[in-house]
């Protein structure tokens, strides 16, 4: 009887073999590793894409509620009032322009900084560099009628009417005109904010409603 020559390529086989379903155990474990840091990875950021819209449309919401109180309870009729007295040569008195505003843009910038503006959509981007072109544009304005208030009219307040208007024409003097311009600028400036405020608002609750 013959007896069977043992291959001695086997034990090689063997061990390739045990070698190469390691290898494979361990690429899957590596990928699985992998493909479950990049999902944590994914749902931390859409987690804080989250958090950062949905503080920057409860602010909006809450700016744009304001403005519009403000706008007209007190902004708009105390600019036509005073524009309809001078037209009609009542010689209005003028007070002291106060424009008072909580908006700080260091709140946005700390939500937005360490990478966080790279989590928005382009167009939310987009809309929100647009709200803060207005905001930044418009509070100059304000500072600036502000600080010609502080200047000509504050401390000026304990003279008599004829200071600020020629009695005769029943105008204003000239350096005083810019009282009713700072009253229409400070209406226009509340338009265009609640207008680009509602456009950036719109955007954020269409980008939360895509990533939901």
């Amino acid at each position: 009887m013959s007896t069977a020559t043992a291959d001695p390529k086997a034990p090689f086989l063997s061990r390739a073999g045990r070698w190469v379903a390691e290898l494979i155990l361990v690429f899957v474990g590596v990928s699985a590793a992998f493909w479950l840091s990049n999902y944590q990875q994914r749902q931390q950021d859409a987690e804080r894409r989250d958090r950062i819209l949905a503080f920057i449309e409860q602010t909006l919401g809450e700016g744009i509620e304001s403005s519009k109180i403000n706008r007209a309870k007190e902004q708009e009729p105390e600019a036509a009032e005073f524009r309809r007295a001078l037209d009609a040569g009542e010689m209005p008195l003028l007070r002291p322009f106060v424009f008072i505003t909580d908006y700080s843009p260091s709140d946005l910038a700390t939500m937005l900084q360490s990478g966080g503006v790279q989590l928005l959509d382009l167009q939310t981007l987009r809309a929100l560099r647009n709200d803060e072109a207005v905001i930044r544009w418009g509070l100059a304005r304000m500072t600036r009628y502000q600080k010609l208030s502080d200047e000509l009219i504050v401390p000026n307040l304990d003279q008599d009417i004829s200071f600020f208007y020629d009695p005769a024409a029943r105008k204003l003097r000239k350096r005083f005109e810019i009282y009713p311009q700072a009253l229409d600028a400070r209406v226009k400036f509340a338009n265009e904010l609640e207008q680009t405020h509602t456009e950036l608002l719109k955007q954020i609750q269409a980008e939360r409603r895509r990533n939901r």
